[in-house]
């Protein structure tokens, strides 16, 4: 399979209440007017960017019945959904995050609990 744009994050799975965030284009220059160099802007704290694929949730706990061990167990997991969905800004702590390099890009891993905020554009 040839990886293009479109589908070269369709093989990556996220694990649970994790998000893939690749981060929106900083701003160059200061409200004053003086221009910064990238690195300076990639160390704030908080960081926003657009979430590009998200895990699946929270996993909820089986019921585990033991009346018949002998029976094949099916591993139907359930889980809780994140409320982050791909598409959304999400502004988020930096030191939660986990940054990777994948095919010559930069992303951050991050769980659900190091966003502070989604911005969507549909109505809520």
């Amino acid at each position: 399979m040839r990886l293009t744009e479109d589908n070269k994050l369709k093989k990556l799975v996220v694990v649970g209440d994790r998000v893939l965030i690749k981060l929106k284009k900083a701003n160059e220059k200061t409200s004053s007017g003086l221009y910064l160099p990238p690195g300076v802007q990639e160390k704030e704290k908080v960081q926003q960017g657009y979430i590009m694929k998200a895990g699946p949730g929270y996993p909820i706990p089986m019921h585990v019945e033991e009346d018949e061990p002998w029976k094949e167990k099916d591993e139907n997991i359930r889980y809780v959904p994140l409320q982050a969905k791909e598409g959304d800004l999400a502004i988020f702590l930096l030191n939660g995050a986990h940054e990777v390099i994948y095919e010559g890009e930069k992303f951050y891993i991050v769980s659900q609990s190091a966003i502070l905020m989604l911005e969507r554009e549909e109505e809520l």
